[in-house]
This record gives structure tokens, C-alpha cells and sequence, in this order.
């Protein structure tokens, strides 16, 4: 599903002494299919922005246009329980909404009240715990007798047996250690492939940003500073600074490497520690030793 951002304002306590603008005049395009990271420092609007892709705010001024779904200022729509349906959306610590006595009817929980056929939800809570790597076993597990990770794995798996179009990713990795987090990151970008998803990951990690996005949007002061491939934005060091973000470890190694060796590596998602093979290969003069 394309998303669509035209002059988009959100005003929280309007005409009252706590006003403030979170959105400014936001305007972007997110094309069907797209892999976007919106990052900002607190305050810049991301979390206002999300709230808008599933209707849980509308607009003050302008218009976001989800797929066929328009939601527009001072404007009541009454498809806001179809765009639900469509757009999926793991908010920080997603495990804390886990609250059923099993597994399985943790997750059959949303098709359910979507009037989704018993079924079909059978179907969809097979598919949606295999999707997130766990066993069909747990299912019949009290949720709160898992590890942290696998309630987080569950908690996925009921977004995803809504079958969204969208998938709107809030800091999923927040709390894990790295190789939680990267576990997690994998299996999104996993499911963004197989199933042609539209993701949209708002993240604080620059890394994870240039690691698994196509694009990227910075927000500043709820509007967009700068936007692009990840690559081309991530080389802007001192645009970036003026938001107070820097660019990612990898970015900054590249343009080390450049600056005292005199040699260009082109970046093509490798780890930090691929990259200082690759340079310890070129300073070998490209022998390779055993």
C-alpha cells in the first residue's frame, strides 16, 4: 500500500496554554512495497507520525492517504476499522500487551474481533507463529511462562495474523541485547520480502537504519530535515549533527579508512568486521595469507 503525507499538521491541547505543534506541514511519499526508516532525535514527531498510519489520530491540517484510506483534518472516516485491518503495528515492548491464558488465543485475539472465520484464524495463528521461528508447540503455553524474547515473538505473530499490508515497526528491538536485536531486524526484513509488505521502522539506530531500510526519513521539529537512500543520507555528517544524530559506526569506519589508507571500500552491507578484512587485504597489497 502507498502512504501519502500532504501538509500533514497535528497540534496536541489546541488553543490552550500545553499547545504544541508535532507536525508541521509534513509532506512524503512512501511508495507500495517500500522498507523506510523514519529516525529523529525525542521530539521530532516520530511516535505522532506512526499514531497517524492506522488512524489511532488524524490530522489537524492536511491529509495522509493510506492506500485507498484518506484521513483528513476535522474529517471522521468511517473505514478506520478496515485501515486496521491493513495496517499492523508493534509498538515498544509489545510483549507487555500479552494478556490471554494461551499462547494461541493471544494471537487468535485480533482476527477474532475482526469477525474472522474460526478457520481461517487457525490457519492464519499456524502460519503467523512459524513466521516468527517458533514451534507450533508453544501455542498451548501460557504466554508469561516464556523468555522474554519468545513473548516478543508472540506478541509479532498477533500482529501478523491480521495479514496487514503495512507493517509500522515502533523501536521493535527496544530492551534486547545485539544478538536479540538482530535476530529480530532479520526476521522483519524476512517478512518483509516473502510477504511484499510495506514496512515502515522508526528506530533510534542509525546502524539498523543503513542495514535494512531502502529509504530513509529524518524528522526534525515534525518536519522532514532530509530524506533519500540510507547511503546518500548517512555520508551528510554535518547535516546530520545539526539534529544531533551521527552517522552509523560502519559510515564512519568507511570514511576513516579512506582518510589514512587513501582507499575507497565500497559499502555493500558488510559488518564492521568484514570491512577490516577487506582493508586488511588491500593493506597486504590484496595477497592473501593463511
Amino acid at each position: 500500500m502507498d502512504i501519502k503525507f500532504n501538509e500533514v499538521s497535528y497540534v496536541y491541547q489546541p488553543n490552550s496554554p500545553f499547545e504544541h505543534r508535532a507536525l508541521n506541514k509534513l509532506s512524503f511519499n512512501i511508495d507500495s512495497g517500500a522498507f523506510v526508516a523514519v529516525i529523529g532525535h525525542t521530539g521530532s514527531g516520530k511516535s505522532t507520525l506512526i499514531q497517524h498510519l492506522n488512524g489511532l489520530i488524524q490530522p489537524t491540517e492536511g491529509e495522509v492517504t493510506i492506500g485507498d484510506y484518506h484521513l483528513k483534518a476535522e474529517e471522521k472516516n468511517k473505514r478506520l476499522r478496515e485501515l486496521r485491518e491493513k495496517v499492523g503495528v508493534v509498538f515498544q515492548y509489545p510483549e507487555h500487551q500479552l494478556f490471554e491464558e494461551t499462547v494461541e488465543k493471544d494471537i487468535a485475539f485480533g482476527p477474532m474481533n475482526f469477525g474472522v472465520e474460526q478457520e481461517e484464524i487457525k490457519r492464519r495463528t499456524n502460519e503467523a507463529i512459524s513466521s516468527v521461528h517458533l514451534s507450533e508447540e508453544i501455542l498451548e503455553r501460557s504466554p508469561f511462562d516464556l523468555s522474554g524474547g519468545q513473548m516478543r515473538r508472540v506478541a509479532i505473530s498477533g500482529v501478523l495474523a491480521m495479514n496487514p499490508e503495512v507493517l509500522v515497526l515502533d523501536e521493535p528491538t527496544a530492551g534486547l541485547d545485539p544478538r536479540g536485536q538482530r535476530e529480530i531486524m532479520d526476521m522483519f526484513a524476512r517478512l518483509h520480502k516473502e510477504k511484499g509488505l510495506t514496512t515502515v521502522l522508526v528506530t533510534h539506530s542509525m546502524e539498523d537504519a543503513l542495514a535494512y531500510a531502502d529509504h530513509v526519513i529524518i524528522l526534525n521539529k515534525g518536519e522532514v530535515f532530509m530524506h533519500g537512500p540510507p547511503l546518500e543520507i548517512f555520508q551528510e555528517k554535518e547535516a546530520l549533527n545539526k539534529v544531533q544524530l551521527d552517522v552509523p559506526e560502519v559510515i564512519h569506519f568507511l570514511s576513516q579508512v579512506e582518510m589514512k589508507f587513501n582507499q575507497r571500500i565500497p559499502y555493500k552491507g558488510q559488518s564492521i568486521t568484514e570491512l577490516a578484512k577487506e582493508l586488511a587485504h588491500i593493506v597486504r597489497g590484496g595477497r592473501d595469507h593463511e
